[in-house]
């Protein structure tokens, strides 16, 4: 849940430019003749707390990051971390089969409730849907493959933080 007087999350200017180029991150930047709509990145809005609110960020060549509301992030991970890279890579890669559960889109406002959104990027734009986890519907499989998939990229991402943390506090001794 956001902020209940405002419905909103309280961001920093940092944060929304990330967000926006992450969404915006054009295909050619990648070395690849990517078909119409073959996903080649995947940008998921997921509220923590009341008033955390993290933006993962993951494309076909495996790199994921994650920006926070606050302006924190944690990035270059996948630089370091080959199940990073392939966690991230498998997400993508399968994105395309929730292109029918999506919309197209050029609205990429932030969550008001719970719910996860998700942006999937494409040569012919930019596609949308949402998740509502613990409620994901029996006759949905692709948002539970999908959900599935991001969870573990978080996993992956939260395992490198631990890494590199224990090895920041062994070089600081």
């Amino acid at each position: 849940m956001p902020n209940r007087a405002t419905g909103r999350y309280t961001v920093t200017q940092k944060y929304l430019m990330t967000r926006g180029q992450a969404i915006n991150f054009p295909a050619k930047f990648f070395n690849a003749d990517f078909k119409k709509n073959q996903v080649f990145g995947v940008v998921i809005d997921i509220p923590m707390t009341s008033d955390v609110l993290t933006t993962m960020v993951c494309f076909i060549n495996g790199a994921a990051n994650l920006y926070f509301n606050n302006g924190g992030e944690y990035t270059g991970a996948s630089q370091k971390y080959r199940n990073l890279v392939q966690a991230a890579h498998t997400l993508v890669a399968n994105a395309g089969q929730l292109l029918p559960k999506c919309e197209k889109t050029t609205k990429f406002d932030l969550p008001t409730d719970r719910s996860h959104s998700i942006f999937l990027l494409t040569r012919t734009g930019i596609y949308k849907t949402e998740i509502k986890p613990g409620l994901i519907p029996e006759d949905e499989p692709e948002k539970r493959t999908i959900y599935v998939l991001y969870q573990r990229v978080l996993n992956e991402l939260r395992s490198a933080q631990l890494k590199d943390d224990a090895e920041k506090r062994k070089a600081s001794k």
